[in-house]
């Protein structure tokens, strides 16, 4: 749908944020030319390498930049055992989506976004298994929508990158069968990379690593025509925080742990920059974050349910930035009920990298200094709207 020639390539890319396109052998500096108020200095050079040219309308921002719509409802999850209320969910995500697209009827929501021709991802987020993943209700109710204005189950694929992680949480028994389920890799940090787009990559030497290219999922690249994200609302201790961008940048891509060691965090700028590579900005039309659960500490992975909270939402949009900025605040503000240093804080005394059991991390203790900053910085590379003034929010109850 999106594949031109390399001079046709060309051609778009003069015209084109320069973080989006570079041909082979050529280096995109994605460094803004008039940084937020967060930039970083001597930021690493990132090439980004595609053939592919954005969509007329690519996916992020969307139709609706700058908008966010919230739909709460204290019946939506059970905080005593955890378990969420089906029927709550489905007249949520009904209301979420009628709101945002401001149809008159939920199929007619969907049908802005998808058609029965259409090959649909649904990146979900597996990693917070058993406390904090993609609900099984929000996904299945994805699902449902779809087939219900026609896209065939064949044509729907529930994907992450690791299978171990998606044989954990196990979607299958929730979803029609003909649903496929597919991951890159066997597992985080794996040799296997026949699951990736040996074309479309990321190159960057951040930390001296030998494999320095991070490499687009199949499944994205060539079979794809649009996607659904569904993040979650967790902290992380590179990135700050575990949202839209994170979720659909570091999971489609392969070779990303190694942008974070040794209390240093290159995520500040990758994440932003992965997100813009096409043709995953175009392809990703929808976000809805799930934020039945959420994780205030020792993100992304939450296998304790002592940092666990409950925002009883969810958010929908087209603009990732704008819902993360939102999720900034939800983060903070629960880590500062709890008496937890900031997500901001970047003062070298808070700083412990021998911790790396995130169970048991201290939340006054950085393992990383972490970069919140990159969801001011993909603003920079037209991604969306950061600018709090400038976001238009939503609230529904339910």
């Amino acid at each position: 749908m999106y594949r031109r020639s390399f001079f046709q390539l060309l051609a778009a890319a003069a015209a084109a944020p320069r973080s989006l396109f570079a041909s082979p052998g050529a280096v995109a500096d994605t460094r803004p030319q008039t940084g937020p108020s967060q930039v970083r200095a001597a930021l690493p050079t990132l090439r980004v390498v595609s053939s592919y040219a954005p969509a007329p309308t690519p996916g992020m921002p969307g139709p609706y930049p700058g908008r966010v719509v919230s739909v709460k409802s204290d019946r939506c999850v059970d905080t005593s055992t955890g378990a969420a209320n089906d029927e709550v969910v489905r007249e949520m995500m009904a209301r979420g989506m009628r709101t945002l697209t401001g149809a008159a009827a939920t199929p007619e929501a969907w049908r802005r976004f998808f058609q029965p021709s259409d090959h649909v991802g649904i990146k979900v987020n597996c990693g917070g298994y058993p406390n904090c993943m993609s609900a099984y209700e929000i996904v299945a109710e994805a699902v449902r929508q779809l087939t219900g204005i026609g896209v065939p189950p064949s044509q729907i694929y529930v994907y992450e990158r690791f299978q171990n992680q998606m044989d954990e949480v196990n979607y299958a028994p929730h979803l029609p069968e003909g649903v496929q389920i597919v991951a890159a890799e066997r597992a985080n940090r794996n040799t296997d990379n026949s699951g990736y787009d040996p074309a479309v990559y990321m190159e960057a030497d951040l930390f001296g690593e030998d494999d320095t290219r991070s490499n687009m999922m199949r499944l994205v690249s060539t079979r794809l025509t649009k996607i659904i994200n569904i993040p979650n609302m967790k902290d992380h201790g590179a990135a700050g925080v575990t949202g839209c961008l994170k979720n659909i940048a570091y999971g489609s891509f392969s070779n990303v742990a190694r942008t974070h060691q040794a209390g240093t965090s290159q995520t500040y700028s990758v994440i932003g920059t992965l997100a813009s590579i096409e043709p995953l900005r175009s392809r990703t039309v929808l976000q809805i974050m799930d934020g039945l659960r959420g994780v205030w500490h020792g993100g992304p992975f939450a296998r304790t349910s002592r940092y666990v909270f409950y925002p009883k939402q969810i958010m929908f949009g087209t603009d990732p930035v704008a819902i993360d900025r939102l999720l900034l605040d939800i983060i903070e503000n629960e880590r500062r009920a709890h008496g937890a240093i900031s997500i901001w804080d970047r003062s070298p005394r808070s700083l412990k990298v021998d911790d790396t059991d995130a169970r048991d991390a201290d939340p006054n203790v950085n393992i990383i200094i972490r970069e919140p900053g990159h969801i001011e910085y993909a603003s920079t590379l037209g991604l969306g709207v950061y600018d709090r003034s400038r976001i238009t929010t939503e609230d529904l109850t339910v």
